[in-house]
């Protein structure tokens, strides 16, 4: 779990979540730059997690579509699994 959990997607996502917070405890004015850098969190973080998602389905032997950056690497993250 902790391999999904420290990515670092993960990581850069909940760093810039926490950088967004911080700029809305400061009572910053929203302004559209404010509501781009949120959308833009937000599509990072959706990323992330499908790639975890991806991945896990990689290591139990599932297809990943054919989007996915994982997409052809199946064998290599089902063997990894497997010598665990």
């Amino acid at each position: 779990m902790r391999k999904y959990v420290f990515g670092t997607g993960i990581i850069g996502a909940v760093t810039s979540g926490m950088t967004l917070l911080r700029a809305l405890r400061d009572k910053e004015p929203f302004t559209w730059r404010t509501g781009l850098a949120w959308l833009s969190w937000a599509i990072t973080l959706a990323l992330a997690i499908g790639t975890i998602v991806d991945v896990r389905r990689a290591g139990q032997g599932h297809l990943v579509p054919e989007d996915s950056p994982v997409s052809g690497h199946e064998t290599k993250y089902l063997t990894q699994n497997l010598e665990r």
